[in-house]
């Protein structure tokens, strides 16, 4: 989706546009490293809820809005790209607890916890504005053989410009990025320019409109100690093992060596990390790495200028909530369950395509992949794929337009991963409390969890969306996984019960040619196999000779939570590799299976 905010938001450095020729023309005096950081603007400060009598207002900056809420419900929206905020004012009338919903990054509104807590006749709490920006890296640089090369580098989407690598020419102010050195078209029949820039002197400046996004980025010269985020960490930092820090946040923390690790062995993990080239054709593009052993936190390590309250954009790995989701409300005695048919628990009012097959649709069908729903994110022509779904404006309700699906197969029958159906799950089981999803999910996880900040994705209509795209800190994605190797239980708390970890992590539904209908090779190209549970994945990890089950919460891009039960071991990456899963998608076995579980030496 584009990002129309960059052609007008605040660029950190003052620039002028008119263009000046170089003193030095030739292509080599491009060479170094140049940075276009633009930050997306957004409302932040005090938000004030006041009740004067019948009369209600809210306050924020220099905005006021008058507004009645029903019963308790709290519902205020501002000006359009300024915010809106919906809460609940508790019984005892002491606080409103809700969220404050903001225009996100890519094209989805995100919705934010917030707490106001009452002073006299008003209720104030502190919205942050989420830290939304686009950064382009550009690496210039001569190869081996003297050929100068350009490599593009963007953490938050990991848009490359079109090439993992460009070569650069250079005609007086003119700068082309080309997919050949001989400038002769593509054997496609493309063009060999992939990008036509114009340099600017004064300071020294790369101006080019960025395809991916629709809009004009300006690239400035830095130096290396200037563009930290471009590399995995900073060239003189230490890379020797630390414990983690605790925080209060529920973790208790341990030494890697008295968790049973090879200090030594995941320090050179880390730094084999750090020492990576980002401008690599294939490089490993690591956000984060925690390690939890034995119910503590033992390594935890940022990269690529993410510091560790970062709020990570989890994408397909936000799926698995939905699933403990459900396990938090059977645990607390809902009668709901994988066998609950999601027409029961909906009321969008009729349905296209209805059938017999339609209304046998359970959760544990949707949860599983194998709903039977024309809906397939691996075929673009599918009429359910999340693309196409996001892409069409004629249904703004996510969960009225899957359920409008026709039917493609028996309910149960093929397995093919569909976003809109997890969605469907999510939007059932909030239906099911007359809860909004965003809301349901602090209750049931974020709170008991103990979570810091975090960020959840809405649909068009304002619903949460549980197909993916949560954003929250590295150190909470990684309780999730303590807590199912606890076996449902948090810091002493019950969230979910012992059988729901044991049933929701089972291979109920093996990936292979019999259950997707699809040929070997075909097979191979769309999925990585292994099975399905409730909204997890499964696998077998292999590692000195012997093999471990584990099971995954996994999203594009390389954000990974990775339990083995066995060896009592939790583990989080989040990347930047995003649309490469060709990349991503061996780290299970690069890094957990070749390094993190042969450190373990007791």
């Amino acid at each position: 989706m584009r990002l129309g905010w960059i052609g007008v938001a605040i660029v950190a450095v003052a620039l002028a546009w008119a263009p000046a020729r170089a003193a030095d023309e030739s292509a080599e005096a491009l060479e170094g490293y140049w940075v276009s950081d633009t930050r997306m603007e957004r409302a932040g400060g005090e938000l004030s809820i006041k009740q004067d009598g019948a009369k209600w207002s809210a306050t924020l900056g220099s905005s006021t809005i008058v507004f009645q809420p029903a019963g308790r419900d709290v519902r205020v929206a501002f000006a359009a790209g300024t915010g809106a905020f919906r809460g609940r004012i508790a019984p005892d009338g002491k606080t409103i607890d809700g969220f404050w919903i903001q225009d996100g990054d890519q094209g989805q509104p995100l919705a934010t916890p917030l707490h106001l807590a009452r002073e006299g006749d008003t209720w104030r709490g502190t919205v942050v504005p989420l830290d939304l920006r686009f950064t382009l890296y550009l690496r210039v640089f001569k190869r081996e053989d003297g050929v100068l090369i350009a490599a593009f580098r963007n953490p938050q989407r990991n848009t490359r410009g079109g090439g993992s690598r460009l070569y650069v020419k250079r005609e007086g102010d003119t700068v082309r990025f080309l997919e050949r050195d001989d400038g002769k078209p593509r054997e496609n029949g493309s063009p060999a320019i992939v990008h036509t820039a114009t340099f600017v002197s004064g300071p020294d400046r790369i101006r080019m409109k960025w395809p991916e996004i629709g809009e004009d980025v300006e690239l400035v010269r830095k130096s290396a100690s200037e563009v930290e985020g471009y590399f995995p960490r900073a060239p003189a930092a230490s890379t020797s093992y630390a414990r983690p820090a605790e925080l209060g946040d529920g973790w208790s923390t341990a030494s890697a060596a008295d968790a049973g690790f090879d200090e030594a062995a995941l320090a050179g993990l880390v730094q084999r990390i750090v020492q990576s080239d980002p401008a690599e054709r294939q490089p490993k593009l690591i956000h984060s790495l925690l390690i939890a052993r034995k119910g503590k936190l033992v390594l935890e390590e940022y990269f690529f200028g993410q510091p560790r309250e970062t709020l990570h954009d989890m994408r397909s790995a936000g799926k698995t909530f939905t699933s403990v989701m459900l396990g938090a409300l059977m645990q607390r005695g809902d009668k709901i369950s994988p066998a609950t048919k999601i027409t029961s628990l909906l009321d969008t009012g009729p349905v296209a395509n209805p059938s017999p097959d339609k209304n046998s649709i359970t959760l544990a069908h949707l949860l599983t992949h194998t709903s039977g729903l024309a809906c397939n994110d691996s075929d673009e022509a599918s009429p359910g794929n999340e693309d196409v779904m996001q892409s069409q404006a004629a249904e703004r309700d996510w969960l009225k337009y899957a359920l409008d699906l026709p039917m493609q197969h028996k309910p149960g029958a093929r397995y093919a991963y569909c976003t809109a159906g997890i969605n469907l799950a999510g939007g059932g089981i909030a239906a099911s409390r007359r809860a909004w999803l965003p809301a349901l999910f602090d209750e049931t996880v974020a709170r008991p969890l103990q979570f810091g900040s975090y960020a959840w994705n809405l649909a068009p209509n304002g619903e949460g969306y549980a197909g993916g795209g949560s954003r929250l800190r590295s150190r909470d994605l990684l309780k999730v996984g303590q807590l199912y190797l606890d076996r449902g239980v948090w810091n002493g708390k019950r969230v979910v019960s012992r059988d729901w970890v044991e049933r929701s992590t089972a291979p109920i539904v093996p990936i292979n040619e019999a259950t997707t209908g699809l040929d070997s090779e075909t097979l191979h190209n769309t999925y990585p196999g292994g099975a399905d549970g409730y909204a997890w994945h499964t696998f077998t990890v292999t590692a000195g000779g012997r093999s471990y089950r584990e099971y995954e919460a996994a999203g594009n891009g390389g954000q990974m939570l990775i339990v083995i039960p066995e060896l009592e071991l939790t583990v989080v990456m989040t990347g930047g590799n995003y649309n490469q899963g060709f990349i991503w998608g061996r780290w299970r076995d690069e890094i957990v299976g070749a390094q993190i579980v042969p450190a373990i030496v007791k």
